[in-house]
């Protein structure tokens, strides 16, 4: 913040302009000397952002103007001044008198003088004083003037401090040619503050309340007021005193002089007596001296009402009649009287029957209206038994009690009741009023599940009562009409329609001799029976290699203690001893093989008995399949029956085609064989046709044997040949996909790979085995040998069946012949034969 009218800045206008003769700013807020001195005609308040202005020079004769850009940013805040740093400094006192003080409310005369204000360099200059701001050219306006010659100020009329606290002017002292060689003065003009306002209460009406019977010094409410004149003075300084009470009896409250709180002080408030005070406050300035200005306010205080009275019974004996076997009927009214405020929880009555209700026949209430307490008969009253009951009634309030100090405990109010019992003829009365009867599940038409009978309360027999159903009910019982025995009407079955509740209440009637009815009920109950055998709900099962039990789970219709737990056991001894049952839970087993198992098809018996010994059959199906999956398996397994192997009528015929296709197979090789020599050298690693070793990335070298024939590739023939390394490889692609591999080795075709060393062919000793030889050529011969007759039509022919012209020289891949053929997309059954560790790699990937 940047104060009024401080030079904060001194900028060498000689070096921008030499002959500067008009300086000027263009922002307002800011005034340039002839020294290069910049100072501010008002406060200022930087913020966090920049201030900019730019100061023009012109020299009039010349025609030249300049222009210095002036920035003002805020200080940082704990940066200290480099001491290289130039500090403004006023060396010399300019003109300021102290700041003038005009009194409030002044009478005058006027114009009145205020204050004069002088330059020093009037004695080397002609000065001429002006000034604006507040009061002169500003609202209030014509307020002050300045003499131009004196520099004395006048005031023109009195003022309000309440308005006009204080006048911030500026001064000027000038000389005729408009030169100002003093900085601008800011002049205060203070107004001093006279006592014409009187306190006053910032409410026009105070109320508070006080429980009654509250201790002296308990704070009640506190009274406000205010003064418009000059804070922190006598003016301002008020005082309260309390100037009347109504009722006027003994004083019951104090008020504090300086903080206007009301206090108790009477040791004993009470509502029932006095239940409000009316307060007439003064407050008065000058700290409450006699001329001092005061004004009054009026305090209402409440007493609000405690539960210090107890309520007492308006008589203390009532006597009451009343029809016996009457039910929720009102038989008497009584009424308290209680001195605390009506309607008040402290006045609100609660009845209680203290004596004489035992068997809780009776029940009183209270009528919040009227507070007086209902007494009502709830249950039927017997006059055989009773003539007369007496009730010993007591009463208290909602409210707990809140005594005065010092006073007695408050003692519960009684009254005593007399009820008289009035005889009737009733009618007969079972007993009990509900009877429950159980009955079983599925029992037999007709079945007797009960008595119920009625008795005529004057007598106490049930000779001559009648018995019966009214229509309109469920229909699973009857009752005999002299004797009352309950018999069943139909097979009670909770799975059948309106049976599936479980639970019927059936009212009777029972008719005495003067046709006087009773009514009873019977509670028909229908308990869960064994009705339902154990089953297993999912029968099929797939059994792969791994062997992973099997969880069989059985469901029983029935509910506790005739469900679970279950009971599983194997029936057929042959499978009992190939199979084994593991309990899992109540009402789960796992199954899962004893040992090795052939593959094949399970039929298993297994019988199931529920917590009530009802078994149920069930016949479990497992085929136990060559798979990893169970998706892979589709029933190709045998068909296993008591652990002995059975072929089907499929199997068989399957038997006596394959036998018929391998003679097939074995002419048909012999016939291809017979036209040229093929001699099959099998190498160690059978394998190596499909799985190379590729895990090196180097070129390999290049071997230069001339053992080695280099391989000669045609394009006209479909074929090309491959380099890899120390060997060469020829593959000649036939047809579709179809392809035949060859390796130059001796002169001769093989079947297989030649291993590497040295560039000479190593001839292994081991041959395909007959059973080899005949697992890779049986699936494969028999449909080529189909496809060889197809018509030419079809395309199959034309891929095996090609008519070749003589071209030159021979291939060196030798003589290709319709036997030595392999389909590419069936040459993939080595996986079949994989090594232990690539079968687990498989079972992972499809379990994925």
């Amino acid at each position: 913040v940047v104060e009024l009218s401080s030079i904060f800045l001194t900028v060498d206008l000689k070096e921008c302009l030499q002959s500067a003769e008009f300086i000027s700013s263009t922002d307002g807020n800011f005034k340039v000397l002839e020294d290069g001195s910049v100072y501010t005609t008002s406060a200022l308040s930087l913020s966090a952002e920049k201030k900019a202005f730019t100061i023009l020079l012109k020299d009039i004769q010349e025609q030249v103007q300049k222009k210095i850009h002036v920035s003002l940013v805020e200080e940082e805040k704990g940066k200290t001044r480099n001491t290289r740093d130039t500090v403004l400094k006023r060396t010399k006192r300019r003109w300021g008198p102290i700041p003038s003080v005009m009194i409030e409310n002044s009478l005058g005369p006027f114009p009145l003088r205020v204050q004069q204000v002088q330059s020093d360099t009037a004695q080397n200059y002609t000065i001429y004083y002006s000034a604006s701001g507040p009061g002169i050219d500003q609202d209030p306006k014509g307020l002050f003037y300045i003499e131009r010659e004196t520099g004395n100020i006048f005031a023109t009329r009195a003022v309000d401090r309440e308005q006009y606290p204080s006048f911030q002017i500026i001064c000027f002292a000038t000389t005729p040619d408009g030169y100002s060689p003093e900085v601008p003065l800011v002049h205060t003009i203070r107004i001093e503050d006279d006592n014409d306002n009187a306190p006053y209460f910032t409410q026009d009406l105070f109320e508070f309340c006080v429980p009654e019977n509250s201790k002296p010094g308990v704070f009640v409410g506190k009274v406000t007021a205010e003064d418009r004149d000059e804070p922190y003075t006598l003016h301002t300084t008020l005082k309260y005193r309390i100037v009347s009470q109504n009722p006027p009896i003994t004083p019951a409250f104090s008020l504090h002089g300086d903080t206007g709180v009301i206090s108790v002080l009477l040791p004993q408030l009470d509502r029932e007596l006095v239940p409000s005070y009316t307060l007439l406050v003064e407050v008065r300035d000058m700290a409450g001296q006699p001329f001092g200005l005061c004004t009054t306010g009026t305090v209402v205080v409440k007493i609000e009402d405690t539960n210090d009275n107890a309520p007492t019974f308006k008589q203390i004996q009532y006597e009451t009649r009343v029809e016996e076997n009457k039910v929720h009927v009102e038989i008497l009214r009584v009424s308290v009287v209680d001195l605390d405020e009506p309607g008040s929880p402290g006045s609100g009555a609660v009845y209680e029957i203290i004596r004489g209700n035992d068997d809780q026949a009776f029940e009183i209430t209270t009528d919040k209206n009227t507070n007086e307490g209902i007494l009502c008969v709830v249950k039927g009253l017997d006059y055989e038994s009773a003539k007369q009951r007496v009730l010993v009634i007591g009463v208290n309030n909602e409210a707990p009690y809140l005594l005065a100090p010092h006073s007695q405990q408050l003692s519960q109010s009684t009254c005593s009741v007399t009820v008289h019992v009035l005889d009737l003829d009733e009618g007969p009365v079972f007993k009990p009023c509900v009877l429950r009867l159980d009955v079983k599940e599925c029992e037999d038409i007709g079945t007797a599940i009960g008595r119920y009978i009625a008795e005529d309360p004057e007598t106490g027999n049930s000779e001559g009562i009648r018995y019966r159903i009214p229509p309109g009910q469920c229909n699973w019982i009857n009752i005999d009409e002299k004797s009352g025995e309950v018999r069943t009407v139909k097979v009670l079955d909770r799975d059948v329609g309106e049976m599936r509740r479980g639970q019927c209440n059936i009212t009777v009637l029972a008719i005495d001799r003067n046709g006087k009815t009773g009514t009873g009920t019977i509670q028909v109950c229908i308990v869960p029976g064994n009705k339902n055998f154990p089953r297993i709900a999912q029968t099929d099962y797939i059994m792969c290699r791994d062997r992973k039990p099997i969880c069989l789970t059985a469901q029983d219709g029935d509910e506790a203690p005739y469900s679970t737990p279950f009971v599983y056991r194997i029936t057929d001894r042959n499978l009992d001893s190939m199979w084994k049952i593991t309990p899992h839970n109540d009402n789960s087993v796992y199954l899962s093989p004893k040992g090795d198992i052939p593959f094949g098809v399970y039929d298993i018996p297994v019988s199931v008995m529920d917590n009530g010994g009802k078994v149920g059959e069930n016949n479990v199906r497992v085929n136990y399949c060559d798979c990893v999956t169970p998706t892979e398996c589709d029933g190709r397994s045998r068909q296993l029956t008591g652990g002995n192997v059975t072929l089907g009528l499929w199997a068989i015929l399957a038997m006596i085609l394959g036998s018929l296709l391998l003679l097939l197979i074995l002419i048909t090789i012999c016939g291809c064989c017979g036209r040229g020599v093929m001699h099959r050298q099998v190498t160690d690693d059978c394998a190596n046709h499909n799985l190379i070793i590729s895990n090196t990335e180097a070129p390999g070298e290049e071997v230069m044997d001339h053992n080695i024939i280099p391989l000669q590739t045609t394009c006209d023939q479909g074929g090309y040949g491959v380099k890899t390394g120390d060997q060469q490889t020829f593959e000649m692609v036939k047809g579709r996909g179809h392809t035949l591999e060859s390796v130059k080795g001796g002169g001769h075709q093989t079947l297989g790979s030649v291993k590497e060393g040295g560039g000479q062919t190593m001839m292994d000793t081991c041959r395909y085995s007959y059973s080899e030889w005949h697992n890779f050529t049986h699936p494969r011969l028999g449909e080529k040998v189909h496809l060889c007759r197809q018509d030419e039509e079809q395309k199959h022919s034309e891929d095996y069946l090609l008519s070749y012209n003589y071209e030159g020289k021979g291939s060196l891949a030798g003589s290709v012949g319709c036997c030595s053929d392999q389909h590419e997309e069936e040459a993939l059954d080595f996986l079949d034969q994989l090594e232990p560790k690539f079968r687990t790699l498989a079972e992972t990937c499809i379990k994925r």
